[in-house]
């Protein structure tokens, strides 16, 4: 069976798992906070990457990332994940706070805090047993997780793209 499917809502920037789904009520749940890379490379092209077997919306394509830990700032959180999931190390520097997107799946409330990354060293690396993708607009791969959508959607803003960026609203 297919996990249930978020539907975006426009105020406050929460992403809600069914219709009938109370926007109030995402307030109550706990904010899981997440920083997610978006790494670009020169010719435009974004890195994706699988979600790992024994994880919600295991095989589902996202931008890589992952929970903050206690006392950690979102660029540190990015940096840690990063080298857990890929085995690269990024350069805070170079790294800029993009966008901030609340989605509820029915498993968490999390909080996306989205960084561009366009520096970073070592081999990208599967590490977690994710697929990963270098992809441009629109992107081919399938099916793409809730929270990937409204960056796909930025991006295709900042680049004047008109078309549909990817095959599947999920």
């Amino acid at each position: 069976m297919s996990p249930a499917k978020p539907a975006i809502v426009a105020d406050p920037g929460v992403a809600r798992a069914g219709s009938n789904a109370d926007p109030q009520g995402a307030q109550a749940r706990p904010v899981v906070p997440v920083a997610v890379g978006v790494l670009l490379r020169a010719d435009g092209s974004f890195l994706l990457t699988s979600r790992p077997r024994g994880k919600p919306y295991a095989g589902y394509w996202e931008f890589p990332g992952g929970k903050f830990e206690e006392g950690e700032s979102g660029p540190q959180a990015l940096a840690r994940e990063l080298k857990e999931e890929l085995g690269i190390e990024i350069d805070l520097q170079s790294t800029l706070e993009w966008h901030i997107q609340r989605i509820d799946y029915p498993h968490a409330l999390v909080e996306l805090h989205f960084y561009k990354v366009s520096v970073f060293a070592g081999t990208l690396k599967p590490l977690e047993g994710q697929e990963l993708a270098w992809s441009h607009l629109p992107v081919q791969v399938s099916p793409v997780l809730a929270g990937t959508v409204p960056v796909l959607e930025w991006l295709a803003l900042e680049r004047g793209f008109n078309q549909p960026t990817h095959a599947d609203p999920v």
